[in-house]
C-alpha cells in the first residue's frame, strides 16, 4: 500500500490511542488532533490523504470541520467515528461527501479494514469497474466527490450486476433521500426487502421516510449504521440541474 498520511481528530485520548496503534501495522503515518482547531491547523501546516473525524468534540462542531476540509481539502477522504452508531444531520454529512463510518467500539482489524478499503478505492480503475463490490466502493468515491449523479448511475449498474444483494438497492434509496425524493428513496428500501426480507438498515430507512416528518435515522448498511438524519433544506445535488 501507498505510504499515506492519516490525521486522528479525537478529544477522546483512548480513541486517538487505538486508532494510531491500529495503523502501526500499515505503516502509514499518523497525526493526531484533540479538537476541531488543532485539527485545521495541522490540515493547514501538512498534508493528509485521510482524516478519522469525531463529530462529539468540545469547540469546534465536528460537522463544522467537516464543512470547512470539503471546503478547502475537497480530495481527502473522511472517515466519521460514530458514538453509539448516531450522528446527526446524516443527510448533510453525505452531501458534504462523508460516507464512510467506523462506530465505537471498534476493533483494530475494522479499523486497518477500512481504511484499506477507502485509499484502494481512490486507484479504482473507473472503466474496469463492472463487478459488485467495485461499483459500490466507485459509488462511494462518487459521492466523496460529490458527484451524486454518477453515483446514482453506478449504483445501477451495481444493481444490475447483482440484483441479489438488498446493500446496492439500499444506497440507492440514501442517494434519493439527499435529492429529498422521498417516493423514490421509499421504491428501493423495498427493493431492497424485497430481496433480503431481513436486511434491517433498509427496513428502518422505509419506516422512518414513511413517517410524516421524516425524522431518524438513515442506515447504509453493515458500514454505516444507525445514522440520524434529521433533514434540512439544504443544497441540492451540486451537479443537478
Amino acid at each position: 500500500m501507498k505510504n499515506e498520511s492519516i490525521l486522528v481528530v479525537d478529544d477522546e485520548k483512548n480513541i486517538r490511542m487505538t486508532l494510531s496503534q491500529s495503523l502501526e501495522p500499515l505503516k502509514i503515518a499518523v497525526q493526531t488532533a484533540v479538537n476541531g482547531e488543532e485539527a485545521l491547523q495541522k490540515l493547514r501546516e501538512s498534508t493528509y490523504r485521510l482524516v478519522f473525524l469525531d463529530l462529539k468534540m468540545p469547540g469546534m462542531d465536528g460537522m463544522d470541520v467537516l464543512h470547512r476540509i470539503k471546503e478547502e481539502w475537497p480530495k481527502i477522504r473522511v472517515i466519521i467515528i460514530t458514538a453509539h452508531g448516531t450522528i446527526e444531520s446524516a443527510v448533510e454529512a453525505m452531501k458534504l461527501g462523508a460516507v464512510d463510518f467506523i462506530q465505537k467500539p471498534f476493533s483494530p482489524g475494522e479499523i486497518r479494514e477500512l481504511t484499506t478499503r477507502v485509499l484502494e478505492r481512490e486507484v479504482l480503475d473507473e472503466e474496469g469497474a463492472v463487478d459488485y463490490h467495485s461499483l459500490i466502493e466507485l459509488t462511494k468515491r462518487h459521492i466523496t466527490d460529490r458527484r451524486f449523479a454518477d453515483a446514482r448511475e453506478t449504483t445501477r449498474k451495481a444493481i444490475a450486476a447483482d440484483p441479489t444483494q438488498p446493500e446496492a438497492y439500499n444506497l440507492l434509496g440514501a442517494l434519493f433521500e439527499i435529492k429529498r425524493n422521498w417516493l423514490e428513496a421509499q421504491k428501493f428500501y423495498r427493493a431492497a426487502l424485497d430481496v433480503d426480507p431481513t436486511f434491517k438498515p433498509a427496513d428502518k430507512n422505509l419506516e422512518r421516510t414513511a413517517s410524516w416528518y421524516k425524522f431518524g435515522k438513515i442506515d447504509l448498511g453493515p458500514d454505516e449504521r444507525d445514522i440520524d438524519s434529521k433533514h434540512k433544506s439544504g443544497n441540492e445535488d451540486k451537479d443537478e440541474e
